[in-house]
This record gives C-alpha cells, sequence and structure tokens, in this order.
C-alpha cells in the first residue's frame, strides 16, 4: 500500500509540475499576430495548432518516473 501511495503522490506533482513548465514555456514564447492592422473587427479565432500524440507521451514519461521514484522509495528502507 506504501508503494502505491508514494507513486500517485510522486505521480501527482510530477503532473503538476510539468504543467507549470510547459505552460510557462508556452506563454513566454507566444507572440501576438499583429497582421490585422490594430482592428478589432475580425471575427476569426484561433486556437493554436494540433499537438499531436505530445500528451500521451508526455503522461508515460510522468507515468514511468513516478514508477521509478516509487520503487526506490519503498525500497529505501
Amino acid at each position: 500500500m506504501k508503494k502505491y501511495l508514494v507513486f500517485i503522490v510522486s505521480f501527482g506533482l510530477l503532473y503538476v509540475v510539468f504543467q507549470i513548465l510547459s505552460g510557462t514555456i508556452l506563454t513566454s514564447m507566444f507572440t501576438p499576430d499583429f497582421s490585422s492592422g490594430g482592428s478589432f473587427s475580425s471575427q476569426e479565432i484561433t486556437f493554436g495548432t494540433r499537438l499531436g500524440s505530445f500528451p500521451i507521451m508526455m503522461g508515460l514519461l510522468i507515468a514511468t518516473s513516478a514508477y521509478f521514484i516509487s520503487n526506490k522509495v519503498a525500497n529505501f528502507k
């Protein structure tokens, strides 16, 4: 049971850290599009690009990292 709890806590912490870091990086790299000439009458909304399998791969990376952390902590006796 201890191993499971360590896994859940480490997974949650790694997930939160990843979300904060990726949000910070995406926000710092954002450049607004001023090609409309300052006119706010445009009705087109852009929601960004598709990320493809990136979220799935990051989820697997976070889960794998949490698994190894839980194994190290459980065997730390």
